[in-house]
Formats: C-alpha cells, structure tokens, sequence
C-alpha cells in the first residue's frame, strides 16, 4: 500500500471531529424535527438534505480517520493497514450476503446505507487493534 496517498497526521483529528459533530446531531434528529416526512416528495426536502449532510460529515470523518498517516510511518504499519483493509472488506462482504439473504425488499436501502460505513468503521477497528496488540507486544519485548 503506498503511503502518497494517505492523508498528513493532522487530519486524524479532523475526522474524529466531524465524527463527534456527527453523532450528537443524529441522536437528536426526532426532536430537530428531521425524521416522519413523507417520502418521494423531492430530492431537495429538508428531511433528504439533513441526510446528505449527517451522511457526508460521517463519512467525511470517517474516511479522514481511516486514511491518515501514524506519527511514525514504516513498513511495519504499512503491512498492518493492508491487512486490516483486507479483513475489513472480507468482513463487510459476509455481513452484506448474510443481510441480504435474511431481509425482504424494503429493508434494501437500508441495508445499502450501512455499507457506506460498516467497511470503514471494521478497518478502523481492526487496525487500531492490531496497532494496539503490535505496540503491546512490542513494549514487553523491552522489559
């Protein structure tokens, strides 16, 4: 995996802000009066433009987490995010087939919608998991 195509440190942080700016707005969202509109009345209704925005700053956060350089970029952690984004898509596959083969028709968008972010959220868990286990094992090769 190159690293020319991660994003600087810095924007780590950046994404975990808009995350956080994210989830208060959508746990909150009945009473901002966004949520029960009828649908199919126009792409531009205020209930549509609320979820293009919520989605694009949760996505926006989420990627800038994913794909930001570590303070300290080497090989080692370059094999770790191949990894982790290997097992995150191999995971996000078997739960795409396993929702699909269990839901009816109208459950389809929904289930569509958590593919946005169900692969981006098990990369980053894996790979802060395999970061932490690797920094662990590492700490304890020096004691």
């Amino acid at each position: 995996m190159k690293t020319r195509f991660l994003f600087p440190y810095w924007c780590k942080f950046l994404g975990v802000g808009l995350f956080l700016v994210h989830l208060p707005v959508m746990l909150l969202k009945k009473q901002l009066g966004f949520e029960g509109a009828p649908e199919g009345t126009s792409i531009f209704n205020s209930n549509h433009l609320f979820f293009m925005i919520t989605t694009l700053t949760m996505l926006s956060g989420l990627v800038l987490i994913a794909f930001s350089k570590e303070r300290i970029e080497d090989e080692q952690i370059t094999q770790l995010r191949m990894d982790s984004l290997q097992l995150a898509i191999y995971l996000n596959y078997i739960v795409l087939i396993i929702s699909l083969a269990f839901t009816n028709k109208n459950d389809f968008w929904d289930i569509m919608r958590l593919n946005m972010w169900v692969p981006l959220m098990f990369f980053i868990l894996l790979f802060r998991w395999k970061l932490y286990r690797n920094n662990r094992f590492t700490k304890e090769d020096e004691i």
